[in-house]
C-alpha cells in the first residue's frame, strides 16, 4: 500500500503523534514504545558492551532515557549524559528522566575516551539550528574516533525534511525511527549518515494516514504504481508506438533509449534520425523502425499518424535551435513527451517558451547541471526544488541523482533509494529516458511511469551487479519484471 511508503515531514509526524493522542494513545506510551524500539534494536545487533546514551533536552532525549533504562535492566553498562540542566526538562521527557533513577552526567566529549557504543538521542528531525557547544564536540568526536553510533529518529544535525546537515552530524551504523520515515532519511547527505534504518511501530494507528495526515511524499517502489499488464487479446498497436528522436553524431544515446523502451513493453518503436545516420540505427536492432527526420517539418509529418503516441527527444540530439524546434513541434502535436539532456538545455535562455507549449503528459529528466540551467532561480533542498520545478513547468520532473526525486505538478513526490553506485556510467540516463518512454507509450500516467522507470532502472542495475555498463541495463529488465510478477502472484 502507498501508505506504507509514506514519507512524513517533521510537521506531519507531529500531527500524527497528536492524532494518536486524540485517539486515546497517550504520548507517554508512544515515548515508552519508541525507547523500547531503540533498546531492542541495540541488543539485537550488538553484543553487551559499555553504552553512552547522549540525551538532549527534548522528546528525543526522553526516548534516550527509556532506552537507557531498558538496556541497564538487561545488564548493559550504561552511562547517561544530558545536554543541559535536568531541572529544565519538561513533559514526557521529564517523566522518563524520573523513571531512569540512575546517575546522569553532563554531556562532554571526554566521555567517549573509552570508546563506548553511543546512542545519539540529542536532537530529533526537527532541529532548526546548527549544532554547537558540547553537542557539536560530541558529534565531531564520534566521527573522529569512528565510534559505533545508533541514532534515535535521525542522526542529530540532520534535517528531517531535507536531509541537509546543520553544521555536523554523526555517521551512524543504525538509525531507529518511528511510524514512517521522513524525507531526510532518504535524501543525501542525511541518508548516507543513517546507516541501517529501522522503522518501528510504536502504536500510532495506521488510520491516521489519510485522515488526520495526508502525505504527499513517498519512498519510491512498487506500492506506488502498477505496471501495464499484457492481455491475451493485445497486439502490438495496443501497447503503444514510441518514437525516439536520435542524433546524427552521438547515435549511441538514441539506440540505448530505444532498446530500453522496447524492453519495457512498447509495442512498436520508431527511431527518427537524420537521413545521414539511418544506416547506423538500421544495423543496430532489427526490431526498431527507422525513419529519416531531419527537422521539425519531418517530425510534424511523422506525427500526423496518431498511432505514434509517445515521443522522446534529447538523446544525443545536439543542443540548439534545431532540436528546440522539434521539441515544440512534438509538444504542439499533443503527444506524451519525455525530454532529456539537450532537449532541456536547448531552452536554457527561454524555458517559459517550453513550459507554455507543453500540453500532453510530459516528463523532464534533468541531472543537477541541466536542472540548474533550466531552473536557475530555484533554491532549497532537492525535494523542494523538484516540486517547484514541476509546478512551474506543468510537467513531471525527474531530478536525477543517487536520491532521484520524482515530482508531479500536483505536489506528489517520490524519492528513490534503490539505485546502486554502478549506475554512474555513461548512457545510463539515456536508458532511463527510454524506460519512461516505453511506459508512457502503454498509457501509464506520467508520474507513475516516471517513478516506475526510476525504480526499475535501479533494480535492473542491482540485479546485474558489478561491471555494469549502460548496455547491460535493458538486458536486466526482464529479470526484474519476472521477479515483480512472481511476487505479485504470491
Amino acid at each position: 500500500m502507498a501508505a506504507d511508503a509514506a514519507l512524513l515531514t517533521v510537521e506531519e509526524m507531529a500531527r500524527a503523534d497528536q492524532a494518536a493522542a486524540a485517539r486515546g494513545v497517550p504520548t507517554l506510551t508512544l515515548m515508552e514504545a519508541a525507547g523500547h524500539a531503540v533498546a531492542q534494536a541495540v541488543w539485537r545487533r550488538f553484543s553487551r558492551r559499555p553504552v553512552l546514551v547522549a540525551c538532549g533536552p527534548g522528546n528525543n532525549g526522553g526516548d534516550g532515557f527509556v532506552a537507557a533504562r531498558l538496556l541497564a535492566r538487561r545488564g548493559w553498562p550504561v552511562t547517561v549524559a544530558l545536554l543541559g540542566d535536568p531541572a529544565a526538562l519538561k513533559g514526557d521527557a521529564a517523566a522518563m528522566f524520573a523513571r531512569w533513577r540512575g546517575p546522569v552526567v553532563p554531556l562532554h566529549a571526554a566521555l567517549l575516551e573509552r570508546r563506548p557504543l553511543v546512542i545519539d538521542a540529542l536532537f530529533g528531525a526537527g532541529l532548526t539550528r546548527d549544532l554547537e557547544g558540547p553537542a557539536l564536540d560530541v558529534v565531531e568526536a564520534i566521527n573522529a574516533r569512528g565510534l559505533d553510533c545508533v541514532a534515535v529518529d535521525v542522526p542529530s544535525g540532520v534535517d528531517g525534511n531535507s536531509g541537509l546537515v546543520r553544521g555536523a552530524a554523526p555517521r551512524c551504523g543504525l538509525t531507529v525511527t518511528f511510524f514512517r520515515r521522513k524525507p531526510g532519511h532518504v535524501l543525501y547527505p542525511g541518508r548516507g549518515l543513517c546507516g541501517e534504518q529501522v522503522v518501528a511501530d510504536i502504536g500510532i494507528p495506521a488510520a491516521v494516514l489519510g485522515q488526520e495526515v495526508t502525505p504527499t511524499a513517498f519512498l519510491n517502489g512498487p506500492a506506488l504504481w502498477q505496471l501495464p499488464q499484457a492481455r491475451a487479446e493485445d497486439h502490438k498497436y495496443r501497447r503503444g508506438h514510441a518514437v525516439v528522436i536520435g542524433g546524427g553524431t552521438m547515435t549511441g544515446a538514441g539506440r540505448l533509449a530505444a532498446r530500453a523502451a522496447r524492453r519495457l513493453g512498447a509495442g512498436l518503436l520508431t527511431v527518427g534520425c537524420p537521413d545521414s545516420a539511418r544506416l547506423v540505427y538500421q544495423l543496430d536492432a532489427p526490431g526498431s523502425i527507422v525513419r529519416a527526420v531531419d527537422g521539425a517539418g519531418d517530425l510534424a509529418e511523422l506525427l500526423r499518424d496518431e498511432r505514434y503516441n509517445a515521443v522522446l527527444l534529447g538523446s544525443g540530439g545536439g543542443r540548439g535551435p534545431l532540436l528546440a524546434s522539434m521539441v515544440l513541434t512534438a509538444a504542439e502535436a499533443g503527444r506524451a513527451l519525455v525530454l532529456d539532456a539537450d532537449a532541456l538545455t536547448s531552452f536554457e535562455t527561454a524555458p517559459q517558451t517550453l513550459f507554455d507549449t507543453l500540453r500532453a503528459p510530459a516528463v523532464l529528466t534533468p541531472h543537477a547541471g541541466e536542472f540548474a540551467r533550466l531552473f536557475p532561480d530555484l533554491d532549497g533542498d532537492r525535494l523542494m526544488k523538484a516540486r517547484a520545478a514541476a509546478q512551474r513547468s506543468g510537467a513531471v520532473v525527474v531530478l536525477k541523482g543517487p536520491d532521484t526525486v520524482i515530482a508531479a505538478p500536483d505536489g506528489r513526490a517520490a524519492i528513490n533509494a534503490n539505485a546502486p553506485p554502478t549506475l554512474a556510467t555513461a548512457g545510463s540516463g539515456d536508458v532511463l529516458a527510454g524506460m519512461v518512454l516505453g511506459l508512457l507509450a502503454q498509457g501509464m500516467p506520467a508520474f507513475e511511469a516516471a517513478a516506475a522507470a526510476v525504480w526499475l532502472h535501479g533494480a535492473a542495475a542491482a540485479a546485474f551487479g558489478p561491471g555494469l555498463v549502460a548496455e547491460d541495463i535493458p538486458e536486466a529488465i526482464p529479470v526484474v519484471l519476472r521477479a515483480l510478477s512472481d511476487h505479485t502472484e504470491d
